[in-house]
């Protein structure tokens, strides 16, 4: 026992005994800093400063851009990139669903062949749309209300709101004998016009050319987009004047009439009218004399 105290006494003179650390000039052996330390204050000041360096060392990594340096960390930047592309992604998706669909309907226009008369144009786009049965689709008061009155205003009226704006005036493309009426039951959805060869084809409305380009069956195609989802179709023409995505004025050359197409028994022009995605008989709207 005594022994072990004594090693104890020993160990704890070693501890608080005090060193004394002299920083001399080495020329003159001026004294110019001294510190007395003992073996347990350096200890003490180790795991101190250990323990501040972790401390450091924690904070530099968990709150500044630091950490994008240790492997195995990712970078903030890049993860707001990758979440930026997944939600545009996301929307050329959405996009590009719609612009398929729109373009299916300007084929089913070209060529004719429509299955329902009255479809509506935005049951083109049923596919890419959210679910209705994960929506509430209850219609408040004022939406009933719109409802019945946009109702009542379509019934008398094709191309929108007579409260708003005034009837969409159409003038005739080409002046000429109308060879063909338009007949749904047949699937003609057209007057064709009989006109000189090389006459000019006028805009019915102001509005921005879809489309333009040579079809096997029709020839030189050309159909504007107007407001009110209006769109005009001009086929077998001889020239086109515009291209696509310009925007035309009304009454402005857009073609030349013509005789191009495998459907076609001489020069005239194969007009058609669609509003909201539903032909409609061009001779209601249109004097052609």
């Amino acid at each position: 026992m005594a022994k072990d105290r004594k090693k104890r006494k020993e160990i704890k003179r070693k501890l608080l005994n005090k060193y004394r650390l002299v920083i001399l000039n080495e020329d003159t052996f001026e004294e110019k800093i001294s510190f007395k330390l003992s073996r347990l204050n350096v200890f003490v000041l180790g795991w101190i400063s250990t323990f501040v360096l972790i401390a450091l060392t924690t904070v530099l990594i968990a709150f500044t851009p630091l950490r994008e340096y240790i492997p195995g960390y990712s970078s903030t930047k890049l993860k707001k990139q990758a979440t930026e592309l997944t939600y545009k992604t996301d929307s050329l998706v959405n996009v590009l669903n719609y612009t398929n669909k729109y373009l299916s309907n300007i084929r089913m226009v070209l060529s004719g062949d429509v299955a329902n008369n009255k479809m509506n144009r935005d049951s083109l786009f049923e596919q890419v749309k959210i679910d209705p049965n994960t929506v509430d689709l209850s219609p408040i008061k004022e939406d009933l209300n719109l409802r019945a009155q946009v109702a009542l205003e379509d019934k008398y009226n094709l191309f929108g709101n007579t409260k708003t704006e005034s009837s969409l005036v159409l003038f005739s493309p080409v002046s000429g004998t109308i060879s063909q009426d338009y007949d749904k039951d047949k699937k003609h959805f057209a007057v064709d016009v009989v006109a000189p060869k090389d006459s000019p084809i006028k805009s019915v409305a102001q509005g921005t050319v879809i489309f333009a380009d040579w079809t096997t069956e029709t020839g030189y195609v050309i159909i504007v987009e107007h407001k009110d989802n209006l769109l005009s179709v001009y086929k077998h023409n001889s020239a086109l004047h515009k291209a696509q995505g310009e925007i035309v004025k009304a009454g402005e050359v857009i073609a030349t009439i013509g005789n191009t197409g495998e459907i076609t028994t001489g020069p005239h022009l194969h007009f058609e009218l669609w509003s909201n995605g539903t032909s409609v008989n061009p001779t209601n709207y249109i004097d052609f004399k």
